[in-house]
């Protein structure tokens, strides 16, 4: 089996630090089905391509509308 250095899943806090976003915001997201989660044990893990996906369907910064 080939391992790369890829992260798979994220914790919360690695997660909301990937993001630099605070950790209640993603559990937020996670209750409101927006990004999607697993559980392994008592564990939340966000799989990278869950939290890729879920960073593509935020609205985009138009040039010069930073509000």
């Amino acid at each position: 089996m080939l391992y790369t250095d890829e992260t798979l899943a994220y914790s919360i806090k690695g997660a909301s630090k990937a993001c630099n976003i605070g950790q209640t915001k993603i559990y937020e997201e996670i209750k409101l089905g927006r990004l999607k989660a697993v559980k392994f044990g008592r564990r939340t893990l966000v799989p990278a391509q869950a939290l890729r996906d879920w960073l593509d369907t935020l609205s985009k910064v138009e040039a010069g509308n930073h509000d």
